[in-house]
């Protein structure tokens, strides 16, 4: 079987699967596990080289919606007669459903019943917590700084908030990505900010850059200095590896009721 992911959090299902060694080609930005790296690259996610798909063969590309503009990957695969599934989840519950989904398709339902059981113990583990919680942290994420994108209420961004005992406080905007401005962050008022820029590693995200916004500096997270830079990869792709940014960011907001963040994947441990 030779499979063709054109989406990162697409290639890290297929990790969950135990399906990595079929894969013929990925996206430029699938970096998860570290052995993809070595495989043909296909191009960025918004702009797929289909020729270079349709030369690999593939019996089964993983398509995704998961971001605008992918449509017309999804559009070029119909039109070439590929064979093709596609995910598109906005919430936790969606994401494994894909799973299981995938799984069936892929003939491995036992291997994603398994990880999907790890994936519903550890959310399940990690509200029980979150419930011990009183004093909620109001959180900002940030997905891009210019033109502002921050995920609403209908993102897996908002669950991930309430599971690591804070709340989003764009919550109550009733999309799944919400454009916004500076001005609108600032009178929100986080208690905390959390960079998570859209295909950009930690190591090129400025913290400076927020301090220094027009009226920010009277904002309660940069007088406290709660700004966190995270890795995208942990919370931008819509794939079981959500659990590992849980687990990250649930121990820096609130260290007395979390548990150490250990660096590995929980849903691969055993």
């Amino acid at each position: 079987m030779r499979l063709v992911s054109i989406c990162p959090s697409n290639t890290e299902i297929v990790e969950y699967l135990g399906l990595t060694d079929h894969l013929a080609g990925v996206d430029d930005f699938s970096d998860w596990p570290e052995v993809v790296q070595r495989l043909p690259k296909l191009g960025p996610d918004l702009d797929i080289d289909m020729d270079k798909v349709e030369a690999l063969k593939p019996d089964l590309v993983l398509a995704s919606l998961s971001v605008p503009g992918m449509e017309k990957n999804v559009e070029e695969l119909k039109r070439r007669n590929l064979p093709h599934i596609v995910l598109d989840p906005d919430s936790l519950e969606e994401i494994g459903e894909n799973l299981l989904f995938a799984g069936r398709y892929l003939g491995v339902s036992s291997k994603a019943k398994e990880i999907y059981q790890f994936y519903k113990n550890r959310i399940e583990e990690y509200r029980s917590l979150a419930n011990q919680i009183t004093n909620k942290k109001r959180v900002y994420w940030e997905w891009w700084p210019k033109p502002v994108f921050t995920p609403g209420r209908m993102n897996w961004l908002t669950e991930i908030s309430q599971l690591a005992g804070a709340c989003n406080v764009f919550a109550s905007e009733d999309q799944a990505s919400v454009q916004t401005d500076w001005e609108k962050v600032r009178q929100q008022n986080p208690d905390t900010i959390i960079m998570v820029w859209v295909g950009v590693i930690t190591e090129k995200m400025n913290p400076e850059l927020v301090r220094r916004r027009p009226g920010w500096e009277q904002m309660k997270a940069v007088k406290h200095n709660e700004i966190l830079v995270l890795d995208e990869s942990l919370f931008c792709r819509p794939s079981p590896r959500l659990i590992e940014g849980l687990e990250k960011l649930a121990s820096q907001l609130h260290p007395e009721i979390f548990p150490a963040y250990t660096g590995k994947d929980p849903l691969l441990k055993s």
